[in-house]
């Protein structure tokens, strides 16, 4: 296992391992220039590969492949045959599987082009989780010294096969010790998302946002509408939801804005820029402070949250979402920043 800190010239430090790609932290500074460490996670990078962690599977900091999300009963067609996934999430398929991307050894090759980076390459090979062809996936971490991280994905691969990469970091840019992300005021550019059933499958349906919780279009505390008695935030016990971003004509190409999370109390904002059709909104409605995290902390439920960029969940199994197959001769790419800054004003 090995661990790489990315420094810029403003003292922002980004600590990676090659297992999962993981972020392990991620330290930044408050308006009065106090630094901390803002994404959850545990102590120790061996800690990752317990048999403890494995069974709560919160995926922190992974890298998520080769499916981000879920696909309904772990099966899909493509091209006239069937395939079968496994079901790490009984009945349904999770994240890639009983041992996704995010329990993989990438190969880790740091670089130093005017910033600081990290690329993380890894080969899939034909029948891992179930999935036709081999894989062959590149993540790369670069951290600017204007405070943004840019991950970028390339694959290719082999057969046709769904491909839908995401990153799972949780933030708290109260701290990640921090209680609660409840307070912290979030945007999201979306006019619709995708409802789920009780198991957190979509049901096919592209929702308008108006008069529902799920409007992020201003900025709103993640907190004032969790709890709302909607079948929506009670099949997920909060926020565990695609948006549909509404991007630029050129934002497959070119990133475009998909959020903006502000924390009045420290003045850190996130800005997410993104090429990918969707975010999932996540609230960690299933950590439950039985697995400890750094410093010994306990992290609860919504304690942080995840903007997952990526292609719709159980898109190969809904011919009107965007298609997620990656055909041998195709170039899979994605990109998305996260761009930190902080703000003066005060609660």
């Amino acid at each position: 296992m090995k661990v790489h800190t990315l420094r810029n010239q403003n003292g922002v430090a980004l600590r990676s391992m090659n297992y999962g790609g993981t972020i392990l932290s991620l330290r930044l500074p408050d308006r009065n220039g106090h630094f901390e460490d803002v994404v959850l996670g545990l102590s120790s990078p061996e800690r990752y590969c317990s048999e403890a962690y494995a069974a709560a599977a919160p995926y922190f900091g992974a890298i998520i492949g080769r499916y981000g999300n879920r696909i309904a009963e772990g099966r899909f067609e493509l091209d006239g045959q069937t395939h079968h996934l496994t079901t790490n999430h009984a009945p349904h398929h999770l994240h890639g599987g009983t041992t996704g991307f995010d329990k993989r050894f990438w190969r880790a090759h740091p670089f130093e082009d005017g910033d600081a980076g990290i690329r993380y390459t890894y080969t899939s090979p034909a029948g891992e989780e179930g999935y036709p062809g081999r894989l062959t996936t590149t993540v790369t971490y670069r951290l600017r010294d204007d405070n943004a991280l840019v991950v970028t994905y390339e694959a290719h691969t082999t057969a046709p096969t769904p491909v839908n990469l995401t990153q799972h970091t949780y933030f708290n840019l109260a701290g990640h010790d921090a209680s609660d992300v409840l307070d912290h005021r979030l945007t999201i550019k979306a006019d619709h998302f995708t409802p789920v059933d009780a198991a957190l499958i979509p049901t096919g349906e592209i929702r308008s946002v108006d008069e529902t919780p799920f409007d992020f279009r201003h900025p709103t505390r993640i907190g004032s509408r969790i709890n709302a008695d909607v079948p929506q935030l009670r099949h997920a016990q909060g926020y565990d939801h695609n948006f549909v971003l509404s991007l630029r004509e050129d934002g497959r190409t070119s990133p475009s804005l998909a959020a903006r999370a502000y924390d009045p109390h420290s003045g850190r904002e996130l800005t997410v820029r993104t090429t990918e059709p969707g975010v999932q909104l996540y609230t960690a409605n299933s950590l439950s402070g039985t697995l400890e995290g750094k410093d010994g902390v306990a992290y609860g439920p919504h304690s942080g949250f995840c903007l997952e960029t990526q292609q719709f969940p159980n898109a190969p199994n809904e011919p009107d979402f965007p298609s997620t197959i990656l055909r041998p001769g195709e170039t899979y790419r994605s990109t998305t920043i996260y761009a930190f800054d902080t703000r003066t004003d005060t609660p």
